[in-house]
């Protein structure tokens, strides 16, 4: 099926409203005028029937000789009765007629043709008996031959009774409502009109940013990341432009970083795989003699290797990123973890000829994953012994911050350049490898300390002087070096993202 346009849509409410407005208006209108006609006529035909008592009492006194009952025998005095009812019905144009206490009209105004001859039904006798009056609306159960507005009481004589009405058309009511309809139409004919040129108006200022909006959305489907929406319009569609200029530009980083990524594991992959290949080809093809082969061989194994680091980093980090990780945190000392890393490298610092200092300082109770604190300390600590020169310095210190324990590993030597600190955690980062810095790195050790740190709930930072020293700094919650663990917070949780 297809959809309806925003115009339509638009313009098919405001109509609704408008002709639901105008419809209630006219009901309620009506209803009202119905009200108030019945008022005005009850209030009127009243007046006419309290003036038309002298007629009344003529007709039913004894006086007079005229009984009820029967049909008027006296025709000079039937002549007269209805000429004095006469001029009731021509100054107020209302109908008098006259009736025995069986519903029978005997005398009557205006034309034959408005009674039908059919006598008042005894229910309407009753209740003009009972209530002492009657009024009502409509043919009286075929009294009349048109719809009136109705108004009786009873006529007393001494031995007889019977019923004088005092009748007005209700035309004038259909008239009015007749004019209401009309006016009704108009103006909805009025509205509607309005109502299309002020939708396509207002439609055609909704519809242009979103379809502004509906044209970067398909740039950006077809590849284009950099398809933005104008933010104009109402605040909502203002909010929405942005928002999905928003989701744009990450989408935009998102490639870019896609794209970076593949080629620096290209990269990454590619140099350590041609150095192996290089070597197993010359020691097949004889251009590396049998005597030098064990030394090439320990370089190919170095570069496996560095493959084999490589490939376990991307995989931590994919699964860092993606929530897979658990974190089996629980307090304890992180200098554990500091002694640990460090007499794990032990033969390496010797090599260098690097002095470690600050080891074995007061206890440090933190509350983490111990492994991924190994992983966070064991990267820090593995750059700094890369980048520290024979007889420097390694040093590490604690101090608490609040409700958090900062652990911070300076090491001498060149340091990082200011302009490279920014993109140290950032993934495959290496400053510039003409400097001779962390050449053989995948430029992923760092990045994985940052990830980890951050799910511990901790930061991490970096500051360098130049050519003398670089200091990596982390925080990770404290701990309760008194209550030791608490076995509810040692169960595992999900790494949050």
């Amino acid at each position: 099926m297809r959809a309806k346009s925003i115009s339509r849509e638009f313009f098919a409410s405001v109509a609704a409203v408008v002709l639901l407005g105008l419809g209630v208006m006219c009901l309620s209108q009506s209803a009202l005028s119905i009200s108030y006609f019945a008022q005005e006529r009850h209030a009127a035909l009243t007046g006419i029937l309290d003036g038309a008592a002298a007629v009344s009492e003529q007709l039913a006194g004894s006086a007079s000789g005229i009984i009820i009952t029967d049909p008027i025998p006296d025709e000079s005095m039937r002549e007269r009765a209805e000429s004095r009812l006469e001029l009731f019905n021509t100054a107020t144009q209302t109908l008098l007629f006259v009736t025995d206490d069986s519903g029978t009209v005997l005398l009557h105004t205006g034309s034959d043709d408005v009674l039908t001859g059919e006598a008042v039904p005894a229910d309407l006798l009753a209740r003009i008996n009972a209530e002492g009056e009657l009024f009502t609306t409509g043919d009286m159960n075929g009294v009349f031959s048109k719809q009136y507005y109705v108004l009786g009481r009873p006529l007393q004589a001494q031995d007889s009774a019977g019923y004088i009405f005092a009748a007005t058309d209700m035309g004038a009511l259909g008239d009015y409502v007749g004019d209401m309809a009309n006016m009704f139409l108009l103006s909805a004919a009025i509205a509607l009109i309005v109502a299309s040129v002020l939708s396509a108006i207002f439609a055609r200022r909704f519809t242009e940013p979103i379809e502004a909006i509906s044209e970067a959305a398909r740039k950006l489907g077809s590849g284009d990341f950099t398809a933005r929406a104008p933010v104009n319009g109402c605040t909502e569609l203002a909010d929405f432009a942005v928002t999905f200029n928003n989701m744009a530009a990450r989408l935009q980083t998102i490639d870019n970083s896609r794209g970076q990524f593949m080629g620096n594991i290209a990269h990454e992959l590619r140099t350590p795989m041609t150095t192996i290949q290089g070597f197993i080809d010359g020691m097949l093809d004889g251009t590396i003699p049998p005597q030098e082969q064990k030394k090439y061989l320990e370089i190919v194994s170095q570069e496996t290797g560095r493959l084999s680091r490589l490939v376990k980093n991307m995989l931590d980090i994919t699964k860092l990123e993606a929530g897979e990780y658990q974190l089996h945190a629980r307090c304890y000392d992180i200098w554990e973890t500091v002694t640990d890393v460090v007499l794990s490298d032990e033969q390496r610092i010797e090599d260098a000829k690097i002095d470690i200092q600050g080891l074995g300082g007061g206890r440090a109770m933190v509350y983490a994953d111990p492994d991924f604190v190994h992983q966070v300390v064991y990267n820090i600590v593995d750059n700094a012994i890369k980048f520290t020169p024979p007889d420097g310095v390694i040093r590490f210190a604690t101090r608490r911050v609040g409700d958090k324990i900062e652990m911070s590993i300076e090491n001498t030597g060149a340091g990082i350049a200011p302009d490279a600190l920014p993109f140290v955690f950032d993934r495959f980062y290496k400053e510039d490898r003409s400097r001779g810095l962390n050449t053989r790195g995948s430029g992923l050790g760092l990045h994985i300390c940052k990830v980890l740190v951050n799910l511990s709930g901790g930061e991490i930072r970096v500051e360098s002087q130049e050519g003398e020293w670089c200091r990596f700094t982390f925080s990770l919650p404290a701990g309760d070096a008194k209550k030791g663990e608490d076995p509810k917070k040692s169960a595992p949780v999900p790494a949050r993202r």
